[in-house]
């Protein structure tokens, strides 16, 4: 039976709970994800009175996201459609006048080109003949050129000569020769050869002229000195650079003859380098490099020459995920979450830190994680603001005031019951350190009820959740059940020492602070305790596996895209030149044992939950093999489980077509229903039937494994 059938047959089983065609449905259903939209990439103009945004949807005949771009005015509220032509819009850039808007579009199905469009006519040219996406768009200071960053393809390895095909002959593939360290990346596939280096282009069109070149890699964002002498980037061109993803420097590079110079030397990764309105300083984000499995980034600023760094947040202990020169230059606006709130300040160049807005949300729509971005322009800031109720939505603040510009969702939402999220008090078993964590409650929620419960895990492990708007989170709210999530140990916005409680040792104790939100939702005493079903993905895939190896407390779990066996993933996954390094210490070879002791590998010998195994069969970061790996040791073990392999989907975009993402929701709720009790009916747990001696005595140890954890 292939999986697609039995995503098919999972969807389609008692407990999908779809509406009757004659019914309008009240709830939140999976076909509803087609009516989502959501703002992206709000780029504010210069004058600060009007800011250009990407607003994105679901096309419901191809099932891909579709965009479109749109203007709105900051005092009346009024929005223009600038670019509503079928296709990709990104890279948002306005010229220093704020007269022209430059963008990467692939309308009309073409490869990515980068386009122009000159606000007072409505006209649009394109600027340039690509051959790949350029990205980073930055115009001059003098609006007559625009640097970007592209692709320039290499030559493909060759090794030996194949036999000369005849005219005509229909010959198999030649071989695929791979080189590269790097020659995989989830969700792009198999990467082609070649570098990715900086160009400038005339803003009036013509030809791209390369300014870096190289076996190396730059990257942006791309920043020019005000006299538009030089651009400055980020990029590693160390002997070992392949093998060293985090150690990156800056660079100058001369427009007029692309003489490079490197501004920095020290360990660890300087990215993102904003020249100063003046051009004396050039603030950049990074942090020295302490091998640790997670560190924050800090704001840096240095003199134009590379001398005199300093950061600027070390008081903060918060990662800064993106920062802008205001125009004074005295001052820059950063971005951060605190706490599982999205956050923008502005921080002098004295340290001092002033809060400008906060409820930042990402667009993610699946899960409820952190996120989002914004620019600043003459005062301004615009930023995507997100609700428990509702996904990213454009917003604007200031001189301390901040206001929502629009209202993508209402008509969807209009006639729907969503669950409601609120938040939930939580202290680790382990160590009594507050844990965040929310309860998202079904429509119609009756307090006086029993109700079951999903505890939902987000990924990374180094990430956050929010009390933010999630598809996964409301379907699940709306087939019945409570669902609970937390940000336990590990997860960012609580600082380096909260993130690095599980440095080298993942999963661990974790397992008490998730086990500990459980009881926190059961002591609300509206939850069924004996009705508990887990399921999570990525890290949270993980945690669902490690959890059913060390509990027989949850009827069902769905593990979605986990990690398995340490040792065959970072030896299979697209980032292996850093998870060695940073979260074992060790290559596996090396420390077998560490590796094999955080594997839910080996707890399946005491496993007896159904489990249910998610994966997309295009993921290069939690390959499709550790699921198989899992699935078959259940098989053997004869625990209850099923297999979906979502077809096409990379790990990042597991829930990137809506169709898939309605799919896989209802087949795990399927999967959870077939195993459900009646409220208050004790869990009929315990061993698989039929295991033999053997098995027998290898359940034996769980006992004492759960006592050394």
């Amino acid at each position: 039976m292939t999986a697609e059938i039995v995503l098919a047959m999972l969807a389609a089983a008692p407990g999908a709970r779809a509406a009757p065609a004659d019914a309008p449905s009240h709830l939140f259903e999976g076909r509803d994800l087609f009516g989502l939209q959501w703002v992206n990439e709000p780029q504010i103009r210069p004058d600060g009175a009007a800011v250009a945004y990407v607003r994105v949807g679901y096309d419901l005949m191809s099932d891909r996201t579709r965009s479109a771009i749109w203007l709105v005015d900051i005092n009346t509220g009024a929005q223009t459609p600038l670019v509503s032509t079928p296709g990709t819009q990104s890279a948002l850039a306005w010229s220093p006048d704020g007269k022209r808007l430059a963008y990467v579009s692939n309308a009309g199905k073409e490869r990515p080109q980068l386009l122009v469009r000159w606000m007072a006519t409505g006209e649009t040219a394109r600027i340039a003949e690509l051959t790949d996406a350029p990205q980073e768009l930055t115009w001059s200071p003098d609006g007559r050129f625009i640097a970007f960053t592209d692709f320039l393809p290499d030559e493909k390895a060759k090794l030996g000569t194949a036999p000369a095909k005849p005219e005509g002959a229909e010959w198999a593939a030649p071989l695929g020769i791979i080189t590269d360290v790097t020659y995989r990346a989830d969700g792009a596939g198999y990467l082609k050869p070649g570098y990715t280096h900086a160009f400038v282009v005339s803003a009036e069109g013509g030809a791209p002229r390369q300014l870096s070149f190289g076996a190396f890699n730059e990257a942006g964002p791309l920043s020019w000195s005000p006299d538009g002498r030089f651009i400055f980037m980020s990029g590693n061109r160390t002997e070992n650079w392949r093998l060293e993803p985090l150690h990156t420097e800056l660079y100058q590079v001369a427009v007029a003859d692309g003489a490079l110079t490197a501004l920095t030397h020290r360990a660890g990764p300087k990215n993102a380098p904003l020249v100063a309105p003046d051009g004396a300083h050039i603030a950049y984000l990074g942090f020295d490099d302490h091998l640790l499995s997670y560190q924050d980034a800090h704001l840096y600023v240095m003199d134009r020459d590379g001398g005199n760094p300093r950061s600027l947040t070390d008081g903060l202990d918060r990662s800064i995920q993106k920062a802008v020169w205001a125009g004074d230059g005295r001052s820059l606006y950063i971005q951060y979450v605190d706490r599982s709130l999205g956050r923008i300040a502005r921080v002098r160049l004295d340290g001092h830190i002033e809060p400008i807005a906060q409820g930042l949300a990402g667009a993610g729509l699946d899960r409820p994680y952190t996120g989002g971005t914004f620019s600043a322009a003459n005062g301004a800031v615009a930023f995507t603001s997100g609700a428990a109720d509702r996904p990213a939505e454009l917003s604007v603040a200031y001189r301390g005031r901040s206001k929502q510009l629009t209202r993508l969702n209402e008509d969807l939402f209009a006639d729907k019951t969503l669950g409601r999220i609120e938040p939930l008090a939580v202290q680790s078993s382990f160590d009594h350190r507050p844990i965040d964590a929310w309860l998202v409650l079904p429509p119609k929620f009756d307090p006086a009820k029993k109700y079951p419960l999903i505890l939902e895990i987000h990924g990374g492990p180094f990430a956050a959740y929010g009390a933010l708007f999630s598809t996964d989170d409301q379907l699940y709210a709306a087939a019945g059940y409570v669902v609970v999530y937390a940000n336990p140990r590990g997860s960012t916005s609580y600082g380096e020492t909260f993130a690095n409680l599980i440095h080298h040792d993942y999963p661990s104790h974790d397992f008490d602070d998730l086990m500990s939100v459980v009881d926190a939702a059961i002591a609300r005493g509206f939850v069924d305790g004996q009705n508990l079903f887990v399921t999570g993905g990525s890290g949270g895939g993980v945690l669902t596996a490690w959890i059913v190896g060390r509990s027989d407390r949850f009827r069902a779990a769905a593990t979605q895209k986990p990690v398995i066996n340490w040792t065959s993933e970072v030896l299979t996954t697209d980032v292996y030149t850093f998870m060695p390094k940073y979260w074992f210490g060790k290559a596996p070879w090396e420390d077998p044992d560490a590796y094999w002791k955080h594997s839910p590998l080996s707890l399946v010998g005491c496993v007896s939950t159904p489990t249910l195994v998610v994966v997309g069969d295009q993921d290069f970061r939690t390959p499709a093999s550790d699921a198989e790996q899992y699935y078959q040791a259940l098989q053997l073990r004869r625990v209850p489980t099923a297999l979906v392999k979502v077809p096409g989907a990379s790990h990042g975009g597991l829930a990137g077509r809506p169709s898939q993402s309605a799919a896989k929701a209802s087949a795990i709720l399927a999967w959870f229903d077939r195993y459900r009790g009646a409220p208050g009916s004790k869990a009929a747990l315990g061993r698989p039937a039929g295991v033999d001696a053997a098995e027998a005595a290898a359940t034996a140890v769980c006992g004492s494994r759960e006592a050394r954890m």
